[in-house]
């Protein structure tokens, strides 16, 4: 990624970008890289920190959904099985096949799931990533030894995807960069530039880490910012219907003690009609999630008590050991930019995760809806959408081949490889200083080389942007995080060129930051 001075520069300099993409999550950088790789100036705005919101705060899965499948959205959970077989081939260092099981404690479950998974398979087709087959309950208890025994029947063994979602998103920022795009964090556009005709024509920008405000020109502006879409379609036009009906879904985080082993476990309907996993991440356990549905959308979502508790009520069904508040790691809340239905439904659960295109009389092109799996098909249709408005010339899409921070002989298996082609830096920074490969705490998978690393190439601008997103400490376990927190900022307050003020100013605003990530006891 270039630096953020360097990027400003860049910026100003342009007389005119072909394409504005606003919002850097993960539809956003999506939407990016597709234009930049079609051979558009490209251009990608993020009032925040990059992936800041919804698109750091998943479940850790692509997945085709197998709850949509019972819905009856065959075409949709077709179109995210085959974007997961794309990710698993061009970005093998982060997305990886995870075994699934669902135990089944009533006799008909076995056939029942069992059925229902092989047309999951088939909907797959050669995009598969294995067969799922029928458990017997000794099998079932050897693969999920930390599951309740008690009256288990069986059970079905699936596959799916998953991957950690902020870090792919900065692989893709890497190779945005890397082909001629720009992209920069905390630059907040305020509003839009339309020519006498009425047609966009630009943004004006606020760099929020300085104030200082941009006129920025492009043909063509897109609208990428999830939850937040509604708030930019009110500066192209004040009344207008609303495109989203936001949910809110939790996650609570376990150490790895309450489901030893690789394999995840999936109950496929819970109380409230949702679907429960508990996937193994980074040498802990990620437990979720809830659906409630929302009328505030903020970047920092708290999780509810009542939602704590429903996790806790539902994974203590099945989990062996008793899981306390204590036995919690972290909580994270994140947002679901679910297209609003056509009448009013408070059973967000019931709408689909199928993305929307519009675009407004003045060519604003909005993408509404979708999920990190289909985020590459939403960049496509966008660009294509600008391509059959006459607004962009026509050019062929390249992301389905194209290898995102993995070269084609990529090994998964050597140091550092969450870094993907970067691994061989980091290494290569241990060997001249061995002290570096000391980890940051011992219950965080971090090292100092890593942190290095990051402050010098991931645009960092505070604190957060490290410990949240480009590390996922805060996400694995806030305490500990929390811990380790000022001596992180010492060592790197001179990469940041930070004075002992902005230190304490970073600290400050960290463990204010922290707090949403801490189950209170």
């Amino acid at each position: 990624m270039n630096d953020r001075k360097q990027v400003l520069e860049e910026i100003r300099k342009a007389p005119q970008f072909d394409v504005i993409i606003i919002g850097g999550g993960a539809s956003g950088i999506g939407t990016a890289l597709e234009s930049c790789l079609r051979g558009y100036t490209t251009l990608l705005l993020e009032k925040h920190d990059f992936t800041k919101g919804t698109s750091s705060k998943s479940t850790k899965l692509v997945h085709g959904g197998v709850r949509y499948m019972a819905q009856g959205d065959l075409k949709m959970v077709r179109e995210a099985l085959k974007e997961r077989g794309y990710l698993v081939k061009n970005a093998p260092h982060l997305v990886h096949d995870q075994a699934f099981i669902i135990p089944n404690y009533k006799w008909w479950e076995g056939a029942f799931y069992t059925i229902g998974l092989k047309f999951y398979d088939l909907l797959a087709g050669k995009f598969s990533l294995g067969r799922s087959i029928h458990l017997g309950s000794k099998k079932v208890k050897e693969m999920l030894p930390g599951i309740k025994h008690e009256k288990l029947k069986g059970g079905v063994l699936y596959h799916d995807g998953q991957f950690d979602d902020s870090r792919l998103a900065i692989d893709m920022l890497h190779a945005l960069s890397e082909h001629g795009g720009l992209a920069i964090n905390y630059m907040e556009v305020c509003g839009l530039i339309k020519d006498e005709n009425g047609k966009l024509s630009g943004v004006k920008a606020k760099d929020n880490t300085t104030g200082n405000e941009l006129t920025i020109s492009a043909k063509t502006i897109m609208n990428a910012t999830g939850v937040w879409v509604d708030d930019i379609l009110e500066m192209d036009v004040s009344a207008h219907e609303k495109t989203i009906r936001p949910s809110q879904g939790i996650h609570l985080v376990l150490k790895k003690e309450f489901l030893p082993g690789e394999n995840a476990l999936m109950i496929p309907k819970t109380s409230d009609g949702r679907v429960l996993f508990a996937v193994p991440w980074h040498d802990y356990l990620v437990v979720g999630t809830t659906d409630t549905p929302i009328n505030d959308s903020h970047a920092e979502p708290i999780a509810s008590e009542q939602e704590i508790l429903f996790i806790l009520d539902t994974a203590s069904l099945y989990f062996k050991k008793e899981i306390k508040r204590s036995d919690v790691q972290s909580v994270f809340a994140g947002l679901r930019p679910l297209a609003a239905p056509k009448k009013d439904s408070s059973k967000t659960k019931e709408i689909s995760r199928n993305h929307k295109i519009y675009i407004s009389e003045s060519n604003l092109i909005t993408v509404v809806g979708g999920k990190w799996t289909t985020y590459r098909k939403m960049g496509q249709d966008m660009i294509d959408g600008a391509i059959k408005k006459g607004l962009l010339p026509p050019s062929e899409s390249p992301t389905k081949t194209f290898r995102i921070a993995a070269r084609e002989n990529f090994e998964k298996n050597i140091p550092f490889s969450l870094y993907g082609n970067n691994a061989s830096e980091i290494a290569a920074m241990i060997k001249k200083d061995p002290g570096l490969s000391e980890k940051i705490h011992p219950e965080i998978p971090y090292c100092w080389a890593e942190v290095c690393w990051i402050c010098e190439h991931e645009m960092i601008v505070h604190l957060e942007d490290l410990l949240a997103r480009r590390l996922r400490a805060i996400l694995l376990n806030a305490r500990a995080t929390l811990e380790i927190a000022e001596e992180v900022a010492n060592r790197i307050k001179k990469t940041m060129n930070w004075s002992d003020d902005e230190v304490k100013k970073e600290l400050d605003s960290f463990e204010i930051f922290a707090e949403n990530y801490t189950l209170r006891l």
